[in-house]
């Protein structure tokens, strides 16, 4: 971090009726002078271990804060936040910090979170969401279907999406498994009011 040999790649979120691109999610990529390209697989679960997620979380929201407002509020972002993150305390006052400063309208960034992050401490995480709904953030929940999978959680946090993972999605033409999954994850969602991203 120190040596900024971290870079941010964006994910292009495609709204199918339209075809536009409406968004993007954030992904880092470590730049390492031996290793060369270094995917989070390697080293996001390293720096969870030792607590250094936290100051590169922080880095990563700045960044994306710093192109929302670049953009002028023309599509959203989403970033994946972090167990340490939800549950450290220092998420709100910097993401207060950032909105007060940029200006931009919260509504363009999303924060995601996983389901078993989210379960490691239901209550606080529940607080936490709601929290981030009230300044206006959009608030999602990543790799749907792959933690606990508890449906109660739908009903006990306040979300506006929920993401598909790419292991439903990429067999759906193949697998006829996977396909009634899919379609059955995104009529409970519309049923419920909340949005669909499906990865991949």
């Amino acid at each position: 971090l120190e040596r900024k040999e971290f870079e941010l790649y964006l994910q292009p979120q495609v709204e199918l009726a339209s075809r536009r691109v409406i968004g993007a999610e954030v992904l880092l990529r470590w730049h390492h002078p031996e290793l060369g390209m270094v995917g989070p697989d390697r080293f996001i679960p390293i720096a969870e271990e030792s607590g250094l997620i936290l100051p590169l979380g922080d880095w990563v929201l700045q960044q994306a804060v710093g192109l929302l407002q670049r953009w002028d509020g023309t599509l959203r972002l989403a970033v994946n936040l972090s167990a340490r993150q939800c549950h450290g305390g220092a998420l709100l006052p910097l993401l207060d910090q950032l909105l007060r400063e940029s200006g931009i309208d919260p509504a363009l960034l999303e924060l995601e979170i996983t389901e078993s992050a989210a379960m490691q401490d239901p209550e606080r995480s529940r607080d936490l969401l709601r929290e981030l709904r009230a300044r206006g953030i959009k608030v999602a929940i990543d790799d749907f279907g792959t933690g606990y999978s508890s449906l109660s959680y739908l009903k006990l946090f306040e979300i506006d999406r929920i993401k598909i993972d790419r292991g439903f999605v990429k067999d759906i033409e193949t697998d006829p498994n996977d396909a009634v999954i899919v379609t059955a994850t995104i009529g409970l969602a519309h049923a419920l009011g909340l949005g669909v991203v499906a990865e991949g």
